[in-house]
């Protein structure tokens, strides 16, 4: 029987409703492809298995004819496409349990294949956003939050910029159209500074309410 792990969810992708007057711009996920190609490293692994079965193959090249040098060669790229299987399930895992929401109020990240964590960003934690794209369009929006709040780079892979440990930023991974997505980002974050904000003040202890005119 087929079962959804996330139907319980009340809009996809969000624990819960918004708040009244928060609305969402933009929802989306990683392409499955481009988070195999550029998080994963496809390509270098495909790359790497590819090398061994060269360099075997010439290697007893010297002492048999190439074709049996090739086949007996042959198991390294077996090995090779089944590590790269494994990439491509693991990509496809991540992206299909992932939902990126932008709002005009802040950045919510639903990620985790095994286990699943929802992580929020209002713009007022975020000093900065960095836009990485490839030419088909897809990119990663890499987050500089501020303050001294530090996220777990474990926690976070793939959804996270590489190689940054000391300051993990946590990143939207491989998606679509990712310009059009950090324009609006950028949009509503500036919109949002710009916005009043109110802060209920707490009741003095003994303050006595003044008598109505």
């Amino acid at each position: 029987m087929d079962h959804d792990d996330f139907d319980q969810e009340p809009i996809r992708g969000l624990p819960q409703m918004l708040p009244d007057g928060e609305r969402i711009l933009w929802q989306g996920a990683p392409s499955a492809w481009a988070l195999a190609r550029d998080a994963l490293r496809l390509r270098w692994v495909a790359g790497y298995f590819m090398l061994f079965f060269g360099w075997n193959t010439v290697s007893m090249a010297a002492e048999m004819s190439w074709g049996r040098a090739a086949a007996e060669s042959s198991f390294f790229l077996v090995l090779g496409l089944a590590c790269c299987a494994l990439l491509g399930a693991i990509a496809w895992a991540q992206a299909r349990s992932t939902v990126y929401t932008v709002t005009d109020r802040r950045v919510i990240m639903r990620i985790g294949a095994a286990l699943t964590l929802t992580m929020q960003f209002p713009y007022k934690w975020v000093g900065a956003a960095d836009l990485v794209t490839r030419a088909d369009g897809t990119g990663t929006i890499a987050l500089r939050t501020l303050g001294e709040t530090r996220f777990s780079y474990l926690m976070l892979w793939p959804h996270a910029r590489p190689w940054r440990f000391a300051r993990t930023q946590p990143a939207l991974r491989c998606i679509p159209e990712a310009a059009r997505v950090a324009r609006l980002i950028a949009e509503a974050a500036g919109a949002a500074a710009t916005l009043p904000v109110i802060a209920e003040e707490p009741a003095l202890k003994g303050a006595v309410p003044m008598p109505a005119e």
